[in-house]
């Protein structure tokens, strides 16, 4: 698979993000809030569902690949946005490890905490911080079933060099979450376990 197989399960209103490679994101919430807009239009233009989320060179605020959930149009329950971010940017870094030796540190920003898979995919992609707006219990009112999580992940990926911020602009993410439910949006792979 291709940087360009990859950049084409984005929506095509995806590619102004990147028109500019040189843009700088300087602060945290400048990242998050590009990433909540993310979400945000992906709801509106009906392309997936709403979350968001980006690879950012940590120090520079540059943009390295946007990513959106795409599970619903792409029959595949994997195209979550920080897995197609982080497999972005791998590909156009041409490196299957974002912390490698000599290049710089990465952090991935996402609309809302990862779910399960997410976050074991954020452990061997080699991010070395990881942003959150909405949390994992937002997701779950509004139905998402976000899987079995360690009940100290932060402190899991803190013990592997990742750090964890969270929050940041908690309510603009969690709103598009409310505003997905409420314009019908489906909410899919919902079921807990029933054990």
């Amino acid at each position: 698979m291709s940087f360009r197989d990859l950049t084409a399960c984005l929506p095509d209103w995806v590619e102004g993000f990147l028109a500019d490679p040189d843009r700088v994101y300087a602060s945290t919430e400048a990242r998050m809030r590009l990433v909540v807009e993310l979400s945000r239009l992906n709801v509106e233009h009906g392309t997936g569902g709403p979350f968001g989320a980006g690879v950012f060179e940590t120090e520079t605020g540059r943009l390295v690949a946007p990513g959106v959930n795409r599970v619903v149009p792409a029959n595949c329950s994997i195209a979550h946005a920080e897995i197609l971010a982080i497999a972005i940017a791998q590909q156009k870094l041409q490196s299957y490890d974002l912390g490698s030796e000599g290049m710089p540190a990465h952090e991935l920003v996402t609309s809302t905490e990862p779910c399960a898979m997410c976050l074991g995919a954020i452990v061997w992609s080699g991010v070395r911080g990881l942003v959150c707006g909405a949390r994992e219990e937002d997701a779950q009112r509004v139905g998402f079933d976000e899987g079995p999580k360690l009940p100290d992940w932060v402190g899991a990926l803190e013990q592997r060099g990742i750090a964890v911020t969270r929050d940041v602009l908690r309510e603009e993410a969690r709103a598009v979450l409310v505003s997905y439910k409420e314009t019908g949006g489906p909410v899919y792979n919902g079921r807990k376990s029933t054990r």
